[in-house]
């Protein structure tokens, strides 16, 4: 790619910035909690078909992903689940074949008073975007669609075809990601630009979700030492997946990333409930629960694991050793991912880091997931993750930084061009 379209790339990213913005408010501002995607996906959707991509919009059947690797239990009402898929083709066929990918899911903004101004109701002030999502990942959603194609006279269309997808359920099971491959969809190369800091995902954990279902036997609170309090037996089960989860740590050490984290593996008791009276020793609790995994550990292994630390616990609790809890599976069953054989999209990237930023972009080892372990461990699809700098994802306050976003999508526009190739002037 010569230097003056490198340049046109670069000062149309620049000129569209505050018409990107207004975009990544109006997809802030949509409350697409888990089950309430619906009109992300209606927006996605006009977008695509306003820049004359095909568009491919369906509902999500989960009998046609449950046998497939990598499918998470799905709890929720699912009637309503969709995947949007643009498809851009381009009139000669000169380049590599690429996947862009965002999630339009977000995780609950929790109460409410907590945050500075409304979750849903984004703000742009000392130069962030505040708001549920705009770091996790609406911003780098709407980044890579303003960038995909040509959205300005003077920029030159892609020469390779190029698949924009809009996925649910990133962060519960995956299975939005896994619809659009159990579809059909493939390319040379995928693209997720989740918030990464401006760093590339080289190594990232799996994840396995399970509830503890505890039983307890009630009674008035006068008599309590006649019953069992199921919440107080949670916290038992709870103490001994705290011991599981410092044994998984130092196995960690022998990975070859994750050695050089302090703590990689996080176990999260995240929901609990029970209960049904103050004054009532409670006879039952439920308890949601994740724990990360590392690339090539099994994940029917360690649910084996989860299984007899649960049990062994059990057994030394006077009640619960003849009236064992039961797990479930709630959500994610995903495996980790190393990005490895991605010589190719990773040279075209750092020709494209490079012009922006300078050097050479800086491995990141992450302790979350994202969903290239599908494409790369499904289908051998070398899948890159690369984003925007920002803070407080999943808490108040969340916020992308707008010259970090404004960088990291200067650096996807010319990743896009160098990978897919551009028409000639």
């Amino acid at each position: 790619m010569n230097p003056d379209t490198q340049q046109r790339i670069l000062d149309a990213v620049d000129a569209g910035f505050e018409a990107q913005l207004a975009t990544t408010r109006d997809f802030v501002a949509i409350p697409s909690t888990r089950g309430a995607e619906g009109p992300c996906q209606d927006m996605i959707g006009d977008l695509l078909r306003e820049r004359g991509y095909e568009v491919d919009d369906w509902h999500i059947h989960v009998d046609d992903l449950k046998d497939l690797r990598g499918f998470g239990p799905i709890e929720h009402d699912f009637s309503k689940a969709r995947s949007v898929v643009g498809t851009y083709r381009p009139r000669s066929n000169g380049g590599k074949s690429l996947i862009l990918q965002g999630h339009c899911d977000v995780v609950p903004a929790g109460p409410l008073e907590l945050w500075e101004t409304p979750p849903f109701s984004p703000v742009i002030k000392d130069s962030k975007m505040f708001g549920r999502g705009a770091c996790d990942m609406k911003s780098g959603t709407i980044g890579a669609l303003q960038r995909s194609m040509r959205s300005r006279p003077q920029v030159s269309k892609p020469t390779a075809r190029i698949h924009f997808q809009s996925v649910i359920e990133e962060e519960s099971t995956g299975v939005g990601a896994l619809s659009t491959l159990q579809r059909g969809y493939r390319a040379d190369a995928c693209f997720i630009p989740e918030p990464t800091g401006g760093k590339m995902v080289r190594s990232q954990v799996g994840v396995i979700w399970f509830r503890l279902r505890v039983k307890g036997h009630p009674t008035h609170v006068a008599f309590a030492g006649s019953g069992s309090n199921a919440i107080m037996a949670a916290y038992h089960l709870v103490h001994a997946l705290q011991k599981l989860e410092i044994e998984w740590n130092e196995r960690a050490k022998a990975d070859r990333y994750f050695k050089a984290l302090n703590h990689p593996i996080n176990f999260n008791p995240g929901i609990i409930k029970g209960g049904d009276w103050a004054s009532s020793v409670p006879a039952w609790c439920d308890v949601d629960c994740r724990i990360a995994i590392l690339p090539g550990w099994s994940v029917a292994d360690h649910q084996k694991e989860i299984l007899a630390c649960v049990a062994a616990a059990s057994r030394n609790h006077r009640f619960l050793a003849n009236n064992p809890p039961e797990i479930e599976w709630s959500g994610f069953l995903s495996e980790g991912y190393e990005l490895t054989d991605a010589a190719a999209p990773e040279a075209a990237f750092g020709k494209a880091f490079n012009k922006v930023y300078g050097g050479a972009v800086e491995d990141l080892v992450f302790t979350a997931l994202t969903d290239t372990r599908f494409y790369g461990l499904n289908y051998g699809i070398p899948s890159l993750c690369f984003g925007a700098s920002g803070g407080e994802m999943h808490g108040f306050n969340e916020y992308v930084e707008l010259e970090s976003l404004k960088k990291t999508t200067k650096a996807m526009a010319l990743f896009i061009a160098e990978w897919c190739g551009v028409e000639q002037a």
